[in-house]
């Protein structure tokens, strides 16, 4: 079974590493305790979104990157294809098309 929580640990560590960072310096600028950042990382601990958001911060790293990779790890592990599951029905779309907007919800269309 497939725990988000280790894989958001297993890339929040990757990109400490990748910068050279240790877990105190992390921490103390995402101000989070050492050891609840330790147990993040080991996937012993999940993460609020707000923890997610602050140590995104800390990394200099968009949460959004991290959340790509994380989501490219599961499907890995999952055994997804990402590229036929384009084509695939059951795919949701990173964005909401205008058109979709438009036809369900003319003032949610103007704010596009």
């Amino acid at each position: 079974m497939v725990l988000v929580r280790q894989e958001i640990g297993d890339v929040l560590r990757d990109f400490r590493l990748q910068k050279g960072q240790t877990l105190r310096q992390v921490a103390g600028r995402a101000t989070v305790a050492l050891g609840y950042l330790s147990e993040v990382e080991r996937g012993q601990k999940e993460a609020s979104s707000e923890i997610l958001a602050s140590l995104a911060d800390a990394l200099e790293v968009p949460i959004s990157v991290i959340m790509r990779e994380v989501s490219d790890r599961l499907a890995i592990v999952e055994g997804v294809n990402l590229e036929s599951a384009v084509s695939d029905a059951t795919y949701i779309p990173d964005t909401i098309p205008a058109s979709f907007l438009a036809d369900n919800d003319p003032s949610l269309a103007a704010t596009r």
